[in-house]
């Protein structure tokens, strides 16, 4: 069964256009492509003779601690930083288990060392639920921040951190344009201490933060290196709560973190440079450095997240995935990710008024398609069509699906040009061997519901810029992609 879907993707391959940039049927050769996105964007901006390329890269990331039992060192690390008062964020299920209760105590073991905690954390942040915590952070002189959670405890408090310090700000002024102004953070925050109670989303290394706007039925977000923590402490007891499921959804975010950040335009073809050095992204393009966390992140991944599925007891596998996570934080946090995370904040975000999916092992009384299986819906078909910007890069990802080498006879055989075919499958098997539902389709969305999708994409171009075959260029031709992209994400 496996090689005849294999022999037709390879067929599927053949009738699109072998064109490096884009790996799709084309209208037109991408130097047409490129010139006329040139024409579109600069009638947004003011003129210029040339566009000059990036010639630069930053490495940015939190100190990491990482340990067994690490967590109850987070008090003196707080009294260490002379913090006068410290806001606490954790949301009402990790509020009742170990990890807070040992950061609590750890607190309440220092002297004159005056916290508040705030546990009402929405799983999925949206703007409602941020704008509850920024606001309950305001009336509070906090000095530090800490966080005791997932990547959503995590992202609410930078963003609450960061509206302390603007206290006269608006959401929007700081969210990603073009959804938000996208202004740039022009001074420093308050310390904040990040304490991870799951192996995903990497949150305690980076300056990106995640929200979903329900107004528009999408995710976007926050993205500076001054929102990252000044420290993450990344303890192997906090994950050892954590349902089957949640381990395997975060465990999904590391695998895509890693692959999207490796197979990003590289840094040197984002343009425009920025006029002034604080304007340059957190996302930048793959780079030597990312690239170094990103690779170890996904052989770490696919060789220990399919023992967490079948035993989340594993402590080696459970360690190595935070481990993992971390790395992939560094690795993205200054790389970026592209189409999988930018297709992931619709397919969320509309999930609350369309199919109202709520996947299996998360206790909650609303919707949720978890982040991480957002993310994998489109996995398959994401990088089948990006394969032929870089086929040696995806070759190199498909030998870790197969647990081999990128010297192996049955990996060195496989043209270029049909990688993209066996990555599917590969990636698409590991999935399968997850429990991940099999497409859109799976988890409730009709053929109908994908011009949507596609418009709740486009929006996403501060991860769409770093797309191969879609940043070049704007309009319909990305589109296209898109569209083709999500159909053959539907069902599989």
């Amino acid at each position: 069964m496996a090689s005849r879907r294999v022999i037709s993707r390879l067929m599927a391959a053949t009738q699109q256009s072998a064109c490096p940039c884009h790996g799709c049927a084309t209208t037109g050769h991408h130097p047409h492509h490129q010139a006329a996105a040139m024409n579109q964007l600069r009638s947004f901006a003011t003129p210029v003779e040339t566009v000059q390329k990036e010639y630069a890269f930053e490495v940015a990331a939190s100190n990491l601690r990482f340990g067994d039992g690490v967590t109850a060192e987070v008090g003196m690390d707080l009294k260490n930083m002379k913090a006068r008062k410290v806001g606490v964020f954790t949301d009402p299920i990790v509020a009742k288990l170990t990890p807070m209760k040992t950061a609590l105590a750890s607190l309440e073991s220092q002297t004159d060392l005056p916290f508040e905690v705030y546990d009402q954390v929405l799983a999925e942040p949206t703007e409602d639920s941020w704008r509850s915590a920024i606001a309950w952070a305001r009336k509070h002189d906090f000095t530090h921040f800490l966080a005791v959670g997932g990547g959503s405890v995590i992202d609410t408090a930078k963003a609450a951190n960061l509206f302390t310090v603007f206290k006269d700000a608006d959401l929007m002024d700081y969210i990603n344009a073009p959804i938000g102004k996208g202004t740039a953070v022009d001074r420093p925050l308050r310390p904040l201490i990040a304490v991870p109670t799951t192996a995903g989303t990497g949150s305690e290394t980076t300056g990106a933060a995640i929200v979903d706007i329900t107004s528009r039925s999408f995710k976007t977000g926050i993205a500076s290196r001054a929102l990252k923590p000044v420290l993450g402490i990344v303890d192997t007891q906090n994950t050892e709560s954590c349902p089957t499921e949640v381990h395997i959804s975060a465990g999904l975010d590391v695998l895509f973190h890693s692959m999207e950040s490796y197979t990003a335009i590289p840094y040197t073809e984002r343009m425009p440079r920025p006029a002034n050095p604080i304007l340059r992204p957190a996302y930048q393009g793959s780079n030597p450095v990312a690239d170094i966390f990103s690779m170890w992140a996904l052989q770490t991944t696919v060789k220990y997240l399919p023992r967490i599925a079948k035993n989340r007891d594993d402590y080696e596998a459970r360690k190595q995935m935070l481990l993992a996570a971390s790395f992939a934080g560094i690795g993205f946090g200054n790389a970026g990710v592209h189409l999988c995370h930018g297709m992931s904040y619709p397919i969320s975000g509309l999930n609350k008024k369309g199919p109202k999916y709520k996947h299996p092992g998360y206790m909650l009384d609303h919707p949720i398609v978890p982040h991480g299986v957002s993310v994998a819906l489109t996995g398959p078909a994401v990088f089948q069509f990006t394969s032929p910007s870089s086929p040696d890069r995806h070759r190199q990802a498909l030998a870790i699906f197969e647990n081999t080498t990128i010297t192996d006879p049955s990996i060195t055989r496989i043209p270029d040009r049909e990688i993209g075919a066996y990555l599917y499958e590969s990636i698409a098997r590991f999935l399968d061997g997850l429990g991940v539902p099999r497409g859109l389709k799976a988890i409730g969305y009709k053929k109908d519901d994908l011009g949507m999708l596609v418009e709740g994409t486009l929006p996403q171009r501060r991860v769409l810029d770093l797309a191969p075959g879609i940043g070049d260029f704007a309009g319909e031709d990305g589109r296209e992609h898109l569209t083709k992209i999500l159909e053959n994400s539907f069902e599989y």
